[in-house]
């Protein structure tokens, strides 16, 4: 009888604990990702900037790079740099935009990417996908798995508290994005990948199910194993779909649309997604969604991250524009103005204050 498997793309390492950072030196070298040392580091002027010292030591053959930003310009220069020097690996050591660039640059030169995130806004430490402000704004580019994620839970408990919440609403999005997926497999015929489903949604269902906070480490380790798992779940799919549905439409229309105003990307997803679960009829779900952002500080409402209700409507309506191809209950319902407005009211009513 003949054994039929698939290779499920992952990291070889995922160490998520307290002093993790520690031990990055003899990780990686026990794995024989960088049995030499040498490794191209990618930092940013802040919170990598800081640990850089700490680091240093234990890294004597490393070559250090400061990247500036989170744009297209900065991960093509840092490939360019990189590819100047003999390395093992790259090591991303900063927030979601210095992963990402270094992501983009390490697929670019053809190095494996080791993420050590210093904080837990998003799903994108673990996901096969960098996203990098470009000329025309923002755009998704398919990169490698990292082949190693490590995250000092220590390191994660300094961040700002903002950045730690903000991955909250990331995770817990993945609910809805399920439930799209499965509306587009209903209406569309839409293929859905059963085991990336299992895992985007029992990582949101974790998060969201889970009755610490920040402040706990047992929490956070929740939290960082969520955002791992939901980027296995990406790659296992070969795109967003596990993670990114209509929560994550209304995300990109508010960048779109108002890029200086924007709020962070968990932010803005978990209160889509709280929306988004009101739109689809499922009422108690909405509200009990609704009541876990709050209790973590998250928003559910557009005015606690800036924008007016008309704002937020405009946003919702132009949302399926920022997807083409992607059937999700905004698509499903085609929604105007004016039933936007309604619902939009009719769900400030059923989230209570």
């Amino acid at each position: 009888m003949p054994v039929l498997t698939r290779l499920i793309p992952s990291p070889l390492v995922v160490d998520i604990r307290p002093g993790a950072l520690d031990d990055l030196a003899c990780v990686l070298a026990d794995e024989r990702i960088s049995h030499s040392g040498r490794l191209a580091v990618a930092v940013s002027g802040g919170s990598g900037a800081r640990l850089r010292a700490r680091l240093e030591p234990s890294l004597p053959g490393a070559t250090w790079y400061e990247v500036g930003g989170g744009t297209l310009d900065d991960a093509v220069r840092l490939a360019g740099d990189i590819k100047a020097g003999h390395y093992d690996a790259v090591v991303g050591l900063g927030g979601g935009k210095i992963i990402d660039c270094a992501k983009f640059a390490a697929a670019r030169v053809g190095l494996p990417l080791v993420a050590v995130p210093t904080n837990l806004a998003h799903d994108g430490l673990c996901s096969p996908v960098a996203t990098l402000d470009n000329d025309a704004g923002r755009g998704s580019y398919g990169v490698p798995n990292p082949i190693a994620v490590v995250v000092d839970l220590d390191v994660i408990r300094e961040a700002p508290v903002r950045f730690v919440r903000a991955g909250i609403g990331d995770a817990i999005s993945n609910i809805n994005a399920i439930a799209d997926w499965e509306l587009a497999n209903r209406v569309k015929g839409e293929k859905i990948d059963g085991l990336a489903a299992a895992m985007a949604r029992q990582a949101g269902e974790a998060v969201f199910r889970h009755p610490g906070g920040i402040a706990d480490n047992d929490f956070l380790q929740v939290l960082a194993e969520a955002l791992v798992l939901t980027g296995v779940a990406m790659s296992i799919s070969g795109d967003s779909r596990p993670a990114s549905g209509s929560c994550h439409e209304i995300n990109h229309a508010f960048d779109l649309l108002y890029p200086k105003r924007a709020a962070s990307h968990g932010e803005q997803c978990g209160l889509g997604a709280a929306f988004a679960m009101y739109l689809r009829g499922a009422r108690e779900q909405a509200a009990d969604m609704a009541r876990v952002l709050r209790r973590h500080g998250l928003p559910v409402l557009p005015e606690e991250i800036g924008f007016t209700v008309a704002e937020f409507v405009r946003a919702v309506e132009f949302a399926p524009e920022t997807r083409p191809g992607r059937y999700t209950i905004l698509e499903h319902l085609d929604l105007k103005t004016d039933q936007i407005k309604d619902t939009y009211a009719d769900y400030v009513k059923a989230i209570g204050s």
